[in-house]
């Protein structure tokens, strides 16, 4: 039998280079898909003004859904399969990533046949007001069909890294991105069709990106799908344990979105809502940059962490983090510095939603100061199957810290108290990291 190989040598290459052969394109894909949403909101704001932007991100949640349901099956696929990797087990490598694939895609079918079915108590229940509703319902329906695709290009890009093709995971980011970009001016300017147009670019981008992972997979270098699929359920239970943390992450993005959208609402109305929609636009870069860092580890780790190389994993980890502190005072700075070019890129500095985007984006920005951390972390507890571990983590800086702070710090401190709470909630669960961490390493000891 010829003798398979991966396209990196995880167990036995340099670590700072395998990680950063990864981290490159990986980051570079992230940026790209980040931009997906960005431009969005600067094309949506720009024609139709806050309005535009605050229909866009009411919608938002249920986009990040489904990159959700893709996340977990996707790392979940990817660990297993890794772990599989390391003891030569292709049959069932092949049979894991495959279930992942078709579990997922069942559901997100489901989901998109319920938004169709049920349009207007799906968009009441995300937040929407009377005077929001003719836009929030048009995006709704026109990015609908771009959620499948959506889901394929998520976790196929995690399976891709795994089998050592970190620069077409890149481009499977980087086309989309710029399918988006030029469909986005196309469909929102010379063709007047407003949020409407920006949902159908995001659908046709996803469309371009789920097709290219799903293609890759007739060229790939182990990993392959397969109709010899064995012990479904297990498999498919596995992956969403291992991966429930990436899934919980952007329910907890969801939530940090509807639970601001609704505190900013009461305190300062539409315009609160039109504000913090611009810093729910950076949020995806921030993630993706941060999320570049944890993903450029986890094959590493899971694939070491298979073979019993702590010593591999260890390294792998450190790395991870001394690249989430640069990115995370970079990101920080530049947000908090640029505060008002950033909201010149969607609306006006000078309307009432502006004034409110620039005094609260500083604030903000601190939040990207732990979440790297936070999220290289979890990232590491998942990549070593403490999947427990890192949904606990997960809840404490999506769910727990965060809504509470959100309805205490906009009371106290009610002209920016609300753009506080994010960056404090990172920050206590950062704290909660270190303190478990160390403990943890002084029972080894």
């Amino acid at each position: 039998m010829k003798q398979q190989s991966l396209g990196l040598d995880y167990g036995g290459g340099n670590i700072s280079r395998l990680y950063f052969k990864i981290f490159f394109p990986t980051l570079l894909g992230m940026i790209f898909n980040a931009l997906l949403t960005i431009i969005d909101g600067v094309f949506v704001g720009q024609r139709v003004g806050p309005y535009g932007i605050a229909a866009v991100n009411i919608i938002a949640p249920l986009f990040m859904i489904t990159t959700g349901i893709g996340l977990m099956f996707g790392i979940g696929s990817s660990v297993s399969a890794g772990i599989a990797l390391s003891g030569k087990n292709y049959e069932r490598t092949n049979s894991i990533v495959t279930s992942g694939f078709i579990f997922s895609t069942t559901l997100i079918a489901l989901l998109v046949a319920g938004g169709y079915f049920f349009t207007e108590p799906l968009v009441g229940g995300l937040g929407s007001s009377e005077q929001l509703h003719y836009h929030t319902t048009g995006y709704l329906l026109y990015l609908l069909p771009g959620l499948i695709p959506l889901m394929w290009q998520s976790i196929g890009m995690m399976v891709i890294r795994l089998d050592g093709s970190p620069k077409y995971a890149m481009m499977c980011n980087v086309i989309p991105a710029i399918t988006n970009i030029v469909l986005d001016w196309w469909l929102v300017f010379p063709m007047d069709m407003g949020v409407r147009g920006a949902a159908l670019a995001t659908s046709i981008s996803c469309g371009v990106g789920g097709l290219m992972a799903v293609a890759y997979f007739r060229r790939s270098y182990i990993i392959k799908f397969t109709r010899r699929i064995s012990r479904f359920w297990s498999e498919v239970a596995n992956q969403a344990r291992i991966g429930s943390a990436a899934f919980v992450t952007e329910i907890a993005m969801s939530i940090m979105m509807y639970t601001g959208n609704y505190v900013f609402m009461r305190h300062f109305g539409e315009s609160g809502v039109a504000a913090y929609s611009i810093a729910c636009y950076l949020f995806p870069l921030i993630f993706m940059i941060n999320n570049a860092v944890a993903q450029s580890a986890q094959p590493i780790i899971s694939y070491n962490f298979g073979c019993g190389s702590d010593e591999r994993v260890n390294s792998a980890l450190r790395v991870s983090v001394l690249t989430a502190i640069v990115c995370g005072i970079l990101v920080t700075t530049g947000i908090s510095q640029g505060a008002r070019m950033i909201v010149s890129m969607f609306i006006s500095p000078e309307c009432e939603a502006g004034r409110i985007a620039v005094s609260g984006l500083p604030v903000f920005a601190l939040a990207a100061l732990f979440f790297g951390l936070n999220i290289t972390f979890i990232g590491y507890y998942q990549s070593t199957g403490k999947a427990a571990t890192a949904l606990v983590l997960t809840l404490l800086r999506g769910v727990i810290f965060l809504v509470p702070l959100f309805i205490i710090l906009a009371r106290v401190f009610p002209s920016w108290g609300m753009w506080a709470a994010i960056p404090s909630s990172e920050l206590l669960t950062f704290a909660v990291i270190l303190t478990m961490y160390f403990f943890r390493k002084n029972r080894k000891l």
